[in-house]
């Protein structure tokens, strides 16, 4: 096999996820590398088109390629039969219609998350590729992560015996934009806009959890709006309408339980932005996103309650670093090069607009357990 090939429709990289991790880091990243290897000797070839909005910034993003095209007529593009792939990074309220087009057309399709703003939505999109015989795909970065693979690894070599329970912490302090500029979109804290952590996050965990742990059977989520005003990008003050930290609680398939703190409202005083702890009966091991540490068994300290002197244990000192079994790519970029895969040679993808719909589908049960203050059961959703 020579070199394939492959065009792909960009829309929403004007973005910061989409700018940033899905075209500069990745679709660009592959083109300098020299395309997708095959094991043949051939290569896949990204040949991008950049669709959005704003003509001054596809211009300035496409210039960083001699063979990258922009147009901000998303239906012409669809219409070339030179792209055969589209990809959706716009914001979530857009993602629906596009996509829908995109099957429409005959695209093998491939985009971030939430896919749609309703499980019901996101449900359908699965459907349609489906019925359409089209090659599709879903954004699931984290399980690509370092702190996740060396993980995954642990679970695989049955370090833990039998799995017990998960703690995660996730998130950091976004300024309010008074005197320090907000890291984040102000759209993330406005409801009307499809913001909101739970929304964000819970699509998230649905997968990490899924595919480390279990299959999730339900849920109890806490939302709390912790910061009532924040600034927007021009400066001007706006009032938060959606939900800035969660608080959830996740039953999985095999007794193993799940507590994730997510949140744009606190301060980091652990390892990295993300930390997992999973405990089971032989051994524990706390991941972040790149590094993660160890301590089984036989290396666990036999602690007693007095807080009436200082501990005689430094209980940092007792964990081991996993190494670096191999060397890591960004990690949206290997998933990237996954489904360019799949698309040409059919390799399998697991990761599909069903896994999307379910990312959305535990979203929506969390901000119905939130409203409703009670534990919501799962259901699965049909292949």
């Amino acid at each position: 096999m020579k070199t394939k090939k492959l065009g792909i429709i960009l829309n929403g990289v004007t973005g910061r996820m989409g700018t940033n991790q899905h075209y500069v880091r990745s679709i660009l990243a592959i083109m300098q590398q020299g395309g997708v290897k095959l094991r043949d000797g051939g290569t896949i070839m990204p040949q991008p088109i950049l669709v959005g909005r704003n003509e001054a910034k596809l211009q300035e993003l496409a210039a960083k390629h001699p063979a990258v095209k922009w147009t901000t007529d998303l239906d012409a593009a669809l219409k070339d039969p030179e792209y055969s792939v589209y990809f959706d990074a716009q914001t979530t309220g857009r993602r629906f219609d596009a996509v829908s087009a995109a099957i429409a057309a005959g695209k093998h399709v491939y985009c971030e998350k939430p896919t749609a703003v309703s499980t019901e939505q996101a449900y359908e999109l699965y459907q349609r590729a489906k019925k359409a015989g089209v090659k599709h795909g879903v954004v699931q970065d984290k399980l690509w992560l370092p702190g996740l693979v060396k993980l995954k690894t642990l679970i695989d070599q049955g370090f833990f015996g039998q799995l017990l329970s998960v703690r995660g912490e996730f998130g950091y302090w976004v300024f309010e934009g008074d005197t320090v500029l907000p890291q984040r979109p102000s759209w993330n804290y406005r409801k009307e806009d499809d913001g909101g952590i739970i929304v964000d996050m819970l699509c998230h965990w649905r997968y990490v959890l899924d595919n480390l742990f279990g299959a999730v059977k339900a849920v109890s989520c806490l939302g709390a709006t912790h910061v009532a005003e924040r600034r927007d990008e021009n400066g001007k003050p706006y009032r938060c309408t959606a939900d800035d930290s969660a608080y959830a609680t996740f039953e999985m398939e095999g007794g193993v339980i799940a507590h994730i703190n997510s949140s744009w409202c606190v301060r980091v005083r652990r390892d990295d932005l993300l930390t997992l702890q999973v405990d089971g009966t032989k051994g524990s091991a706390v991941a972040g996103l790149r590094d993660c540490l160890a301590q089984p068994l036989s290396a666990t300290p036999r602690c007693t309650w007095n807080p009436d002197i200082d501990s005689p244990i430094k209980y940092l000192d007792g964990w081991t670093r996993v190494p670096d079994w191999q060397v890591f790519d960004n990690a949206f970029k290997v998933q990237w090069e996954l489904f360019l895969r799949h698309v040409v040679l059919g390799h399998p993808f697991p990761w599909d607009l069903r896994e999307g719909a379910k990312g959305v589908q535990l979203a929506e049960l969390g901000l119905q357990s939130w409203a409703d203050r009670t534990w919501v059961e799962v259901p699965e959703l049909a292949v």
